[in-house]
Formats: structure tokens, sequence, C-alpha cells
């Protein structure tokens, strides 16, 4: 719900800028009253217009009009109807004493609406019309006198005094709506910028955690598998140990490069000074070299590309060679696989990956949906990122195949 604006919001420089204009002329028009009353009753029109000064500078001072919003409630019957009445009376006693008095009828009219409202403030204005007509008709105006003046000015009057209060709160009502829906569309452009701000957070912890789990994660996995090895080795190969602490370094010196990469947001150290298919090279030279170093028998690694070979956007060299790097991982520790194959297919709006292996196989269904695993989940939240599609085929026994196609749009080729 939208709160109605607060005083202060509706006591605006041109407001009481206003209000002081009706204060000067209501008091200049009670003056010229007075200093024109007949012989006789001066000073009866001086007690009467002092009188109604100091009621209206009281009443100033508790109503407060300049303060109010036009979307308030007015009119009540204290002090609101208590002041105005009061004037209304004493303004009576100084028409009857002076004939000037009329005049004070115009800003009283101005007064009555903005305080009663729209609706009492109305039977106000047309009442004091009405007195100052018939004053005017049946005390001022002489046999033969034109009697059009002292209908016409009260009525005119009276109707400027309308149109220029009703019409400066409707300008002011519609001021106040549309600072309204400012002041909404700025809450909701907040709150856009904090969820949006919310989401980048989101995104970027998922790019880390997947960057970390393609790199780091799997460098120290293959450094602790090269150094168990060389700890098996030690004492009874010497020449071996020591050729798996220089493949352990060299793997420290690699996550090393791609730590780097990751917290400077670079292209990755693979990438750097080559191709997308050179970096696959490597990433599969790496991996077969890890295994062969374990003991564990060996990995035969091999790529291929179909197509013509094309540059592609930074995104989308990243996320392939991110996918290959944890795609080789998991062939590497699960899948007890003596043959790989990475294959690149360049086509006109795609490019797809297919790493495929001959290891023990899985279920797709059950792949990324539990346990401790984040290869695959991080694998599909890359490829959704880019608008692409994973597909995962395996049984057990027969092997893996992991297949990512990924949109290249016109003119995206760099």
């Amino acid at each position: 719900m939208t709160r109605p604006p607060s005083s202060a919001a509706t006591s605006s420089p041109a407001t009481r800028g206003l209000v002081v204009g009706l204060d000067l002329l209501l008091a200049v028009l009670v003056v010229v009253a007075v200093v024109q009353a007949p012989p006789g009753v001066g000073w009866r029109a001086a007690l009467a217009g002092g009188a109604l000064l100091a009621v209206y500078v009281a009443g100033r001072a508790v109503v407060r009009v300049h303060e109010r919003s036009v979307d308030t409630s007015r009119g009540a019957w204290w002090p609101d109807v208590a002041w105005v009445a009061g004037l209304t009376v004493l303004w009576l006693v100084l028409l009857w004493l002076s004939p000037a008095g009329l005049w004070v009828a115009f800003p009283l009219m101005l007064l009555q609406l903005h305080v009663l409202g729209p609706r009492r403030g109305v039977v106000a204005v047309a009442l004091t019309a009405v007195v100052a007509v018939a004053d005017g008709l049946l005390t001022r105006s002489g046999p033969g006198e034109p009697w059009t003046g002292y209908v016409l000015g009260p009525l005119l009057g009276a109707a400027v005094a309308l149109g220029v209060v009703l019409g400066i709160e409707a300008f002011v009502r519609e001021a106040q709506s549309r600072q309204r829906t400012v002041d909404e569309l700025t809450r909701a452009r907040r709150h856009l910028a904090v969820a949006e701000r919310e989401r980048a957070v989101t995104d970027e912890r998922a790019r880390l955690a997947r960057d970390i789990h393609d790199t780091l994660a799997q460098s120290l996995s293959a450094i602790e598998l090269l150094l168990r090895a060389a700890e098996d080795a030690v004492g009874s190969d010497e020449d071996r140990a020591r050729a798996l602490v220089g493949q352990a370094r060299s793997a420290a010196r690699d996550g090393l490069a791609e730590a780097r990469r990751v917290v400077q947001d670079l292209t990755p150290a693979d990438l750097d000074r080559t191709t997308l298919l050179g970096a696959l090279r490597r990433v599969a030279d790496r991996t077969a070299a890890g295994r062969d170093g374990t003991g564990a028998g060996p990995l035969a690694v091999t790529v291929h590309t179909i197509g013509t070979p094309r540059p592609l956007p930074v995104p989308l060299e990243i996320a392939l060679l991110r996918i290959t790097q944890s795609a080789l991982a998991n062939v590497d520790e699960h899948a007890g696989a003596s043959r790989a194959e990475v294959t690149l297919t360049y086509e006109p709006g795609s490019v797809t990956l297919r790493v495929a292996d001959d290891g023990v196989g899985l279920d797709p269904a059950a792949a990324g949906s539990g346990g401790r695993g984040f290869g695959i989940p991080a694998m599909r939240s890359r490829v959704r990122e880019l608008g692409g599609v994973l597909a995962l085929e395996g049984l057990p026994g027969a092997g893996t195949v992991l297949t990512v196609t990924l949109p290249v749009r016109p003119g995206e080729d760099t």
C-alpha cells in the first residue's frame, strides 16, 4: 500500500508562497474595509477587523492548512469548521459596518475551499456568494442604480475561487500520483538490482566451483596419484620414483598456472598462444602421461576433428576445454578405460564435442544425481548457460560417450 505524502512533502515552497499570498490579501482587504468604513462606525469596524485578523492568525497556527495533503480528509467540525464559521461571522459583522467588507469575501472563499475540502467548501462558498449578492442588492444598490455589478461580482469571485483552488488541488493530486509512481518504479529498480546482484554472485560462485573442479581439483588428484606411486617406488626403483616426482612437479606447475587464470578470470593456460585444437591435444597428452606414471595401465587419448577448424568465441572455447578436462579426468579416475577419443566437429551453426571411452560404462540417469560428484552437474551448468545440449550415453561394461553441442551464432566466430 502506498502511503500518503507526509506533511513535509506537501509543504512545498510553492504551497507556502500561495498561503502567504492569501494572508497578505486578506490582511490588506480587511484594512481597506476598516479605512473605508462610514463616519461614526470606524472604531466598530476597526474592532471587527482586528477580531477577524486575530481569529485568522490563531486559526492559522492551529489548522496549518499549508501542511495538509489534498488527499487527507478535511472539514472536521473542530477545528476546521469552527475556525471558518468564526471568520465568516466576523466577516458578516464587518460587511454590515463597511461596504468595502464585500471584498473580503474573495480570500474568505479561497480559505473555505482549502480548509473544508471540495464538498463542504463548495457549500460554504455558495452561501458566502449568496450573502454577498443579497447584501449588494438589499443594502448597497439605490433606486435606478444598475444591479448587475452586485450580482456578477460575488458570483465571478466564487467561480474564480472554485477554479483556482480546485484546479491547483487537481494539479497537486496529479503530481503526487506521478511521484508515487516514480517512487514505486525506483523501489522496483532497487529490488531488481539486488536480485541481479544476487544472481550474478550465484553465477560467479558456480563458475568458480566449476573452474576449481576442472582445474585445481584435477591437478591435485593427479599429483596425489603420482606421489603415491613415487612413494611405492622409493627404495626399489629410484629412477622411476624421480620420474614420478618430476611429473608431479609438472602437474603442480600446470595447476598453479590454472589457479592464476581462475583468479584473474583470464583465458585458461592451455589456450595461451595456441588454438582450441592444440589445447585439447595438450590436455589429452597430459592425461595419458599421468596415467602412465601411476602404473594403473596405459591410457591412449586421441584427438580428432571433423569439418574445417575455425576460431570460436572465447566463452565457447573455454567451456569446451573445461568440459574435456573434466570428462578425461572422469575417464582416468573412474572408467578403468584403456582408450579415449576426443572428437571436435565444426558445423555452420554449431560445434560438437564428443568424448568416448572403452571403460566400465555408467548409468546416464544416475550420473551426477547424487553423491559427491560435481563433474557432470558442472558440465550441464556450463552447457545450459551457453544454450547448448549435453547428452550422456553408456551401458555397464560398454563404455561411455559424452556429447556436447553448442550453438555458434552468425558473426560470433572470432
